[in-house]
């Protein structure tokens, strides 16, 4: 079971850091380069309904708690949401991070970030190790969970 989201952060993080919807990864990193206390998570989403399947997804987590700077957008209730981490990053290793990715890349997006190779196959999804094929499981159970087709 994952933690439950504080709605009501979310939500003023969201406005107060102008969250776009369809950015999780850009609005969870701009959410902890500038919060004090917050650890930037990558991972996986499981809801109930379409896609059917965990969706590659990134939050920020402040004293313990999820706080989700993309939620005002999901169109969907907290207790409907379903997060599970695959890597957890201090703003200090999150910065030293970007700054690789710029120089080493320029071209590309330097998130979401990888994990550590050897990496793991778990379909098209985020490039990871022995972490982010646990949360994937999980989270893919949990979407089978959710979307159990109901008996007439």
């Amino acid at each position: 079971m994952t933690e439950p989201l504080n709605e009501m952060l979310s939500r003023e993080i969201a406005k107060r850091f102008k969250s776009k919807a369809k950015t999780c990864f850009d609005n969870a990193c701009k959410a902890a380069l500038a919060t004090e206390g917050a650890i930037y998570v990558q991972g996986f989403l499981a809801i109930a309904g379409g896609p059917y399947k965990p969706i590659e997804y990134s939050w920020i987590e402040i004293d313990g708690q999820i706080v989700d700077p993309t939620f005002p957008h999901l169109g969907q209730s907290a207790e409907n949401l379903y997060y599970f981490p695959a890597q957890r990053l201090k703003v200090k290793q999150l910065k030293a991070i970007l700054e690789e990715s710029k120089e080493d890349y320029p071209e590309d997006d330097p998130l979401p970030i990888h994990g550590d190779p050897p990496y793991e196959y778990y379909g098209d999804v985020m490039l990871g190790g022995n972490d982010y094929q646990t949360a994937y499981n999980l989270a893919a159970a949990k979407c089978t969970e959710l979307n159990k087709p109901r008996k007439p």
